[in-house]
């Protein structure tokens, strides 16, 4: 025990508790419920690329530590995977890093470009490790909203307010596409302003694109990357985790021009060093799958995110049609409620279900406060059940049981 009465955690971290992912996954288990508040499937990704796993471990490859930016045959993976994608170039040796999934990569990349009192724009609301890293690095997060549009039943980035956040101060943009938690996917015009913006301030760009494979209907997934003068400003993250449903592994990545790489590995050295030897052979296989693969995952995810929609909608919340990822974001406004934090933490006795309040992931929370996010990354008859539950639990809109 310390005898100062200086509080233990630093004031840059302070206001960042136990997550609410903890939280609410401690309700499920505690309740029974039926868990669709963190984002991971319930069942294992494909047979082969766990078995490619189990041979890597036998065959003693990455069972000690394996090279600092990542195995060769993944890098290489990810070159290969990039260019056939997107018809992006990347030097295997100089321009990827393999990391400890998607969210070591994101701290790695802030800690490593970011100064102490530099201000970097996120669009709001984010992934929570986004205002955790921001504040490790000392750097000063300047949300921009995403804002619900009724009409069209999706969330819309305002290309004016982004750029009237801009100031002299700015450092970098933090961009995420497709939009966890919104289910937002930035089309090609506002990719391109905002690929504008980036070059005419001379702004850095971290791009998470994590949920790269999942776009549904007419939407597509366009990396900021590919647009003029983007490539040499932006480090693009993402990883294998939601894409092959092997999210434990952790194997996320960073491409980038390789200057931006080296500072990035310059301060992710210093986090893990190195992680999951074996399970990089697998993720390199797993990117060489067919797109027959993709296509299926995606059409499977698709079936879900409508099966869950439908059982919301008819349960009395709004629901807004996400585009990509695996999570729906609802209002429960017309249930009565406006308060997501109380909901959620009454959800899983009054309807044995478990959500996540959107405000969460707000700077602003009170325009967060009536959305409430389901992640439909679960098998059918999970979610099945989940819609039997929530339908039972409240009558018609407007009114509670």
């Amino acid at each position: 025990m310390t005898s100062s009465a200086r509080p233990l955690l630093n004031r840059r971290l302070a206001e960042f508790g136990t997550t609410i992912f903890a939280e609410m996954s401690a309700l499920a288990l505690s309740t029974g419920a039926i868990n669709l508040g963190q984002g991971f499937p319930d069942t294992d990704g494909p047979e082969e690329i766990r078995e490619a796993a189990v041979r890597a471990l036998r065959d003693g490859r990455g069972n000690q530590y394996p090279p600092g930016p990542g195995v060769p045959e993944l890098r290489t993976a990810i070159t290969a995977h990039q260019q056939r994608r997107y018809g992006l170039g990347y030097d295997p040796d100089t321009e990827v890093l393999v990391t400890a999934g998607a969210t070591e990569a994101i701290a790695a990349a802030l800690l490593a470009l970011v100064e102490p009192g530099d201000e970097v724009i996120a669009l709001e609301p984010y992934y929570d490790s986004y205002a955790a890293c921001i504040a490790m690095a000392g750097g000063r997060r300047v949300p921009v909203t995403l804002r619900a549009h009724e009409d069209e039943g999706r969330f819309r980035l305002d290309l004016d307010e982004l750029r009237d956040a801009v100031t002299d101060r700015t450092r970098l943009l933090l961009i995420n596409t497709p939009h966890n938690p919104t289910g937002t996917v930035l089309t090609r015009e506002e990719l391109a302003a905002i690929a504008e913006l980036a070059v005419e301030r001379d702004l850095l760009v971290v791009t998470d694109e994590v949920y790269e494979h999942l776009v549904f209907d007419d939407a597509e997934h366009v990396p900021l990357a590919t647009f003029p003068g983007m490539r040499e400003r932006t480090v693009t993250i993402s990883s294998s985790g939601k894409t092959f449903s092997f999210t434990g592994w952790k194997v996320g990545w960073v491409t980038g021009a390789p200057e931006l790489v080296t500072a990035v590995r310059s301060a992710k050295q210093y986090l893990t060093y190195v992680s999951a030897g074996p399970f990089q052979y697998a993720v390199a296989e797993a990117l060489s799958l067919p797109e027959s693969y993709f296509a299926d995952f995606r059409a499977d995810m698709l079936a879900k995110r409508d099966l869950l929609a439908a059982g919301l909608a008819e349960a009395g919340f709004r629901v807004f049609r996400p585009s990509g990822t695996y999570f729906i974001t609802t209002d429960i406004r017309p249930l009565g409620e406006s308060d997501g934090f109380a909901f959620c933490r009454g959800l899983p006795e009054r309807a044995g279900v478990v959500a996540i309040p959107n405000a969460v992931f707000y700077d602003h929370r009170e325009e967060g406060a009536p959305f409430v996010r389901f992640a439909f990354c679960k098998r059918t008859g999970v979610l099945e059940e989940a819609a039997k539950r929530l339908g039972a639990a409240f009558r018609a809109p407007g009114t509670l049981e």
